[in-house]
C-alpha cells in the first residue's frame, strides 16, 4: 500500500568493490518489493560500461535500477547533483509504496544521500577568478601544502593529487575566512530525511583481493581496452575527471605508449586492491552498518522486515 506520510525507509547496501553489491541488492528488493538506486559515481557515465561495472543485462531485467547512464563522460557531476536527483526517486518509490535499495561503493554519495551536504557559502565570481589566476600554474603537491598551512584538517581528508578539491578548500577558506572543515563539522550532516538500515559486505582480504583479480581479469576479456579507445576516439580527453579513474586511466596509458600491456593490468589490479582498502575505511568508520558476508545477505531479511514494518 502506498504511503505518503511516513519518512521513507531505505535500504543500503555499501562496502568495498567486487564484494558482490547488486547482486546482494537484488536480493533484497526480490524479496521486498523493491527497486535499486546506484550509488556509484562512475556508473552514472553513459558509454563507460566494462570498467565501471554496471549490471548486466540480465540483472537489470531483474529489478529497475536507478541513477545509471544519466551524464556523459564529459559533464560535471557530484555528491550533491546525486544526493538531489536521488531523493527524488526516492520519494516517487516511496509514494508508489517501493522500497528502495541503495547499493554502491562510494561512501561520499551516500552520506550526501542520507545525511545531505552543507550548503556552503556561494563564492562571487570575482573571488573564484582570482583564485582560478592564482592557482593556475602551481602543482597540485604545492597547493595541498598551501591548505596545509590554513586547513590541516581538510589537507589530511584531501589527497595531494585532487586538484579539484583542494582548490575549492581554499576557495572557501579564502572566501569566509573560515576552514572548509570547520563548515562542514558545524553542519554536522544533520540532514536526514530518511530512516536507513545500513548493510555492509565484507569478507577476508585475500578472498577479496582474488575477487577483485578475477573482475579485472574479467574486464580486459569484455573488450574494457576497446571501450577505452572508442571513449577517445569520441574526443573524451583521457584529462577527464571520468577518465582518470581506474581502468580507464590505465588503458588510455597503454592506448597511448605510455604503459606496456602488462605493466596496465598490473597497475590496474594493484590501484584496485588500494581502492577498496580504501572504501573499507570509510565505511567502517560509519555508524550503525550491520557487516556480513555476501552470501549469508538472506539471513538478515528478518530484520530488514522488521525495519520495514516499524513504521
Amino acid at each position: 500500500m502506498a504511503s505518503t506520510t511516513t519518512t521513507p525507509p531505505i535500504i543500503v547496501v555499501c562496502g568495498p568493490t567486487a564484494t558482490g553489491k547488486t547482486t546482494s541488492a537484488i536480493k533484497i528488493a526480490e524479496r521486498f518489493n523493491g527497486e535499486i538506486i546506484s550509488a556509484d559515481s562512475m556508473q552514472i557515465y553513459r558509454k563507460m560500461d566494462i570498467g565501471t561495472a554496471k549490471p548486466t543485462r540480465d540483472e537489470l531485467l531483474c529489478k529497475p535500477h536507478h541513477m545509471i547512464d544519466i551524464a556523459d563522460p564529459d559533464e560535471p557531476f557530484d555528491a550533491a547533483r546525486f544526493a538531489q536527483q536521488a531523493r527524488a526517486i526516492i520519494d516517487k518509490l516511496h509514494n508508489k509504496g517501493i522500497v528502495t535499495i541503495v547499493a554502491g561503493g562510494t561512501g561520499l554519495y551516500i552520506k550526501a544521500l542520507s545525511q545531505g551536504l552543507f550548503q556552503a557559502e556561494a563564492l562571487d565570481a570575482e573571488t573564484r577568478q582570482r583564485i582560478k589566476a592564482e592557482t593556475a600554474d602551481l602543482q597540485s603537491d604545492v597547493l595541498h601544502h598551501r591548505l596545509k598551512k590554513i586547513d590541516p584538517k581538510a589537507a589530511e581528508r584531501i589527497h595531494p593529487n585532487d586538484r579539484f578539491r583542494i582548490v575549492r578548500a581554499i576557495e572557501m577558506h579564502t572566501a569566509t575566512g573560515v576552514a572548509l572543515s570547520e563548515h562542514q563539522r558545524k553542519h554536522g550532516f544533520s540532514d536526514r530525511p530518511f530512516r536507513v538500515f545500513n548493510i555492509g559486505l565484507a569478507m577476508e582480504r585475500k578472498v577479496l583481493y582474488a575477487r577483485i583479480e578475477r573482475r579485472v581479469d574479467a574486464m580486459i576479456a569484455a573488450g574494457l581496452e576497446d571501450e577505452v579507445a572508442g571513449l577517445l576516439k569520441g574526443g573524451y580527453n583521457q584529462k577527464l575527471k571520468s577518465m582518470q579513474s581506474i581502468g580507464y586511466r590505465h588503458m588510455a596509458a597503454f592506448l597511448q605508449g605510455n604503459l606496456s600491456r602488462e605493466e596496465a593490468i598490473r597497475t590496474m589490479k594493484r590501484d584496485t586492491r588500494r581502492y577498496a582498502k580504501r572504501q573499507m575505511t570509510w565505511f567502517r568508520s560509519v555508524k550503525d552498518i550491520i557487516w556480513i558476508e555476501p552470501e549469508r545477505i538472506e539471513e538478515l531479511f528478518p530484520r530488514i522486515k522488521a525495519f520495514l514494518d516499524n513504521q
